[in-house]
């Protein structure tokens, strides 16, 4: 019965859950099970949302707060705005997509996914180029609904709240950091996100499990560990990385059957309810489950087959094959405003930069 003020800092609210496709162990339907909780969310009369959002300021204490946010302009009247998409194909401007994590081509004006709550448009004013040089209003003239408004500006917002609950985020370690990796060089070289989003029929492929030339991948290998339980780069484990690594596993296997299927790891994290049995269900698949004694111990380079991956295997000798394709499972670190929430909240960051627990046991 408590009034709940959701802040967003993106245009939409579902989080990294939305770019999901299925969800482990159960294999689910990501937005079957999400979008039935964002709609219910947007009509809660005791629920006001604010996204494209952002905390500025913190004062107060327990059960007196004054919480202070930029909310920022989208350039486009929410109570006119449709979501029809006329706005999109008028606009000239084309830019990397982020919520497909660059894998193809957004517009200036833009709907972050088809399905995205709030369904309504925003203006990139980074690249639109009425805000460069007023040379384009295309948006603006196709909209039959008269939603464009480029005079739109930021507007600061004060509420008044008795507690204060902060969902962390997170964001992917950057395989280019690992040059032995080929990410960034080598063409088919993907990070899980990217993956999420390939298999995803709202994404960049309609949820084909394609390479870059379009043909589907004869064979694929995944890596666990991608500058996780390194102590170059991130001594702690993930966590996660395995059962989206075998998710990926069971998804191939189901849209491409015929593809070979490598997983290299040297330990297996899976505590959860039902995750050895999601493990157990690979070996039906004919999975090759590959033990190496460090995620380090690879090097992936490009060759007349494809991308060939050379690793050091137990018995502490190199062995190569080669793929088409490869998803490199990326740990998992802070979000890049971790350390200014954490200021503005008067919380401690740990040695790795994630929100600390007030006690480590409790």
């Amino acid at each position: 019965g408590r009034k709940i003020y959701l802040v967003e800092k993106s245009p939409a609210i579902g989080g990294k859950v939305a770019t999901f496709a299925e969800i482990a162990p159960r294999l689910e339907c990501a937005s079957c099970m999400l979008d039935p909780k964002l709609d219910e969310l947007l009509h809660n009369e005791r629920i006001e949302l604010f996204t494209y959002s952002e905390v500025q300021d913190v004062l107060g204490y327990f059960g007196n707060f004054i919480v202070k946010l930029k909310q920022k302009a989208r350039q486009v009247d929410t109570n006119k705005c449709l979501g029809c998409g006329q706005c999109f194909e008028a606009c000239p401007v084309k830019v990397k997509n982020e919520f497909n994590e660059n894998l193809n081509e957004r517009k200036a004006i833009y709907i972050p996914y088809p399905g995205a709550l709030p369904n309504i448009a925003l203006i990139d004013k980074n690249t639109c180029l009425y805000f460069k040089d007023k040379s384009c209003q295309a948006c603006k003239e196709s909209c039959g609904f008269d939603a464009i408004d480029f005079s739109e500006e930021d507007k600061i917002v004060e509420l008044k709240v008795g507690a204060i609950v902060l969902a962390t985020g997170f964001k992917l370690f950057d395989p280019r950091k690992i040059p032995e990796y080929g990410y960034g060089k080598l063409e088919n070289v993907y990070t899980g996100l990217e993956f999420e989003r390939l298999m995803n029929p709202s994404g960049p492929t309609q949820g084909k499990v394609v390479l870059k030339n379009g043909n589907p991948p004869k064979s694929v290998a995944i890596i666990h560990c991608v500058g996780s339980r390194d102590k170059d780069y991130h001594e702690y484990c993930s966590g996660i990385c395995c059962l989206y690594s075998l998710k990926f596993a069971h998804l191939i296997k189901e849209k491409t059957p015929s593809a070979e299927l490598f997983e290299l790891y040297s330990e297996l994290c899976l505590p959860g309810k039902g995750y050895q049995e999601f493990f157990h269900r690979l070996k039906d698949k004919q999975v090759n489950f590959l033990r190496i004694p460090w995620p380090q111990h690879i090097r992936i380079n490009q060759d007349n087959q494809g991308l060939s991956i050379i690793y050091q295997g137990l018995d502490a000798k190199d062995n190569k094959f080669s793929v088409d394709m490869v998803i490199l499972s990326a740990a998992v670190e802070p979000d890049n405003d971790a350390q200014k929430l954490a200021e503005l909240l008067t919380i401690p960051l740990d040695k790795d930069g994630f929100f600390a627990e007030e006690h480590t046991k409790l």
